[in-house]
């Protein structure tokens, strides 16, 4: 089997490792990294420079753990270093992984010349015909610019314009509250730059629980980020002073820089998707079934292009699930991906993290639910550690008390949705969490509590 994936970004990686392992004749053409923008421009780099903002401000906390404090900030050279430095470390582990087995990588552009030929362009310029029985594009997306927003990298950023940026902007004024501006927000806000939010709806995260999306606005507000609610923002003027951020309700917000973070634009150009005939809707994305398959049968597509959720995990998993199919196991042991029952999660400060069915989700089908909340202000592990800010919520079917998602606001949700998530694709009830002998004195706990 000739498997050629075009993209080496998560899903790319990921189908290329675990269909070599099948026994495919894998190439994968990749033009920056092994890894993808995930790696390189947006969930890393941004998770590492949240990191250093958390450092931050735990040690504005300090005095809560018997410490004395003394203030910190950002080195702008060195925090450029650390980035550059995971990034590189996570590169070469990829291409160890693929290299030992046996997957040819080529440095360069792909571009399908026929349903069954794939033409990669090397950085020199050289250009090889590759033979494909199977092909796989998960080209990814880039940040969307509007054309009212002239970015100049300087003083009117996207979101790849800041990971580092330049300077730490005095005033900064984010564009776009859903995930990437929420947590743009709050690393700015660590890094000691004035925020303001411009909210084109009336929460932040309006894709979010409403009570979730409210506690982070809490939080926003007591740590001095002013929220624009309602404002849809219509053009950005530079003066020697800085930025003006013009909005639909003649309100304009002045600030020192302003960052783009309002979606994503999928990297279907140039790919040469017409020349096999593949179906590319009018956002840019291929469409796909449950195997990730597009309208012509051996061509799949996978990641932000696929139009599923975009996430890393999500474009992993389904580059697992790409693999598989190519080499004809879907038949036996394979599940498909229910996108309904992908955990995800905000990098914020408290952090958020949710999974499966929402209770708002569920109030709007008119379903039945049992919804058991429990705060970590009475968590002994969050008191210890001075952070006891918001909450578990879990949320189950009051006949069956098989758990059906779940929410998290507070220190290392990331982490403990794993918990829920399981429950979730596991159809475990909420006694399999209760019953479960957790570790005393630890977060956890309150996943127990909150499944009572």
């Amino acid at each position: 089997m000739r498997f050629v994936i075009i993209g080496g970004g998560p899903a790319g990686v990921h189908a290329a490792s675990y269909a070599a392992r099948l026994g495919a004749e894998v190439t994968v053409i990749e033009k920056d990294v092994l890894g993808g923008a995930a790696n390189l421009w947006d969930c890393v780099p941004s998770k590492a420079m949240i990191a250093t903002g958390n450092a931050i401000k735990m040690s504005q906390r300090a005095d809560r753990l018997g410490l004395s404090t003394q203030p910190m900030y950002p080195d702008l050279e060195a925090l450029k270093l650390r980035v550059s430095q995971i990034t590189e470390k996570l590169a070469k582990s990829f291409d160890q992984l693929l290299g030992s087995q046996g997957v040819r990588v080529i440095k360069g552009s792909g571009r399908i010349q026929s349903k069954h030929e794939v033409l990669a362009t090397l950085t020199d310029g050289t250009e090889v015909t590759i033979i494909a029985d199977a092909i796989l594009v998960a080209t990814g997306s880039r940040p969307r610019i509007p054309e009212w927003a002239k970015v100049d990298g300087d003083r009117i950023l996207a979101t790849r314009d800041a990971y580092p940026p330049r300077e730490i902007p005095e005033h900064l004024v984010v564009i776009g509250s859903g995930v990437t501006g929420v947590e743009f927000v709050h690393m700015f806000r660590s890094f000691g730059s004035k925020v303001s939010l411009v909210v084109s709806r009336q929460q932040v995260l309006p894709a979010k629980d409403p009570e979730v999306a409210a506690a982070l606005e809490a939080d926003f507000l007591e740590s001095g980020v002013s929220l624009y609610k309602g404002a849809r923002a219509v053009g950005i003027e530079l003066d020697s002073k800085g930025v003006k951020v013009l909005c639909d309700d003649q309100r304009v917000i002045k600030g020192s820089h302003a960052l783009l973070a309002i979606g994503s634009v999928p990297n279907s150009e140039e790919l040469g998707l017409e020349n096999a005939g593949v179906f590319v809707d009018r956002w840019g994305q291929v469409p796909v079934d449950h195997h990730c398959v597009s309208n012509v049968p051996h061509i799949y597509a996978a990641g932000d292009l696929s139009g599923k959720l975009p996430l890393a995990s999500v474009a992993s998993m389904q580059g697992r699930k790409v693999a598989e199919h190519v080499m004809g196991l879907d038949g036996r042991q394979h599940r498909h991906l229910d996108y309904e029952k992908a955990a995800s999660a905000i990098f914020t400060e408290p952090e958020i993290a949710d999974v499966g069915l929402a209770e708002a989700e569920a109030f709007a089908q008119g379903r039945k639910i049992r919804v058991t909340k429990v705060p970590f202000a009475s968590n002994p592990r969050a008191l210890i550690d001075g952070d006891p800010r918001g909450f578990v919520k879990i949320i189950s079917d009051p006949a069956t008390s098989v758990v059906l998602g779940g929410s998290i606001v507070g220190g290392h949700a990331a982490e403990l949705i794993s918990v829920i998530a399981v429950a979730v694709t596991a159809r475990l009830r909420v006694t399999d969490i209760v019953e479960s002998l957790l570790v005393h004195p630890a977060l956890a706990e309150a996943l127990a509590e909150a499944a009572e």
